[in-house]
């Protein structure tokens, strides 16, 4: 099988898992990980199909959505790379990526590092920053049902990982829990370029978010 045949499997495969997933966490998010990986790739020395591949299945079956199980995703990712004959080296660090890509409260130590895991880690970071990620943060927090603000309830930057797991805190402390962090746990020089503008454009939010809400203007 050809390398475009299985990639253009693999985005059939990820269209149909995902089809009913939240808009934060669905096929276009990965379309645009997708995009930011092969961006990045091109300023860097790795192995294109394990992005490809990486990109595409990185949140096949995200934890948050499947009662916190941490495996599911990989497994779904096996299974499917398995039925389509990819080598199991390619398979292996498609898995490594899965299970070491997320966040988690950034007290999470990789037990995995490569090339292709750091562009990824980057293309998957900096669409939870910006604009896009500004309205990723309040459409999980919708569907979440979380309030919006409290200035009651301060943001905590000190939760394990199962703390950050289970949060139920207002969204807007996700800013300061993740969103404003990340920009300094850029791996690339492509990517901590974008980060920049991005995140900029989240402390602009910010400054106009309380403003509004104290009635400054």
């Amino acid at each position: 099988m050809s390398n475009d045949i299985l990639i253009q499997n693999t985005v059939e495969f990820v269209k149909q898992q995902l089809q009913n997933a939240e808009g934060g966490h669905d096929w276009f998010h990965i379309e645009r990980v997708y995009k930011i990986s092969l961006l990045i790739a091109k300023e860097e020395n790795c192995d294109l199909l394990v992005v490809q591949l990486g990109a595409l299945l990185h949140d096949i079956a995200d934890s948050k959505f499947h009662n916190g199980d941490e495996n599911v995703g990989s497994k779904t990712a096996r299974t499917f790379l398995e039925n389509q004959k990819v080598e199991e080296n390619i398979i292996q660090n498609v898995i490594d990526i899965i299970e070491n890509i997320s966040f988690k409260g950034g007290n999470f130590n990789k037990k995995f590092t490569s090339i292709e895991l750091e562009i990824l880690q980057d293309a998957d970071r900096l669409d939870a920053i910006g604009a896009i990620g500004i309205a990723r943060t309040f459409n999980y927090g919708g569907f979440k049902n979380r309030a919006i603000y409290d200035p009651k309830v301060p943001p905590n930057l000190t939760m394990t990982k199962e703390e950050y797991k289970n949060s139920e805190s207002p969204t807007l402390n996700h800013f300061y829990e993740k969103l404003l962090l990340l920009k300094d746990k850029m791996n690339t020089q492509t990517a901590k370029k974008l980060a920049e503008k991005r995140h900029a454009f989240m402390q602009l939010f910010l400054e106009e978010f309380y403003a509004e809400w104290n009635g400054d203007k």
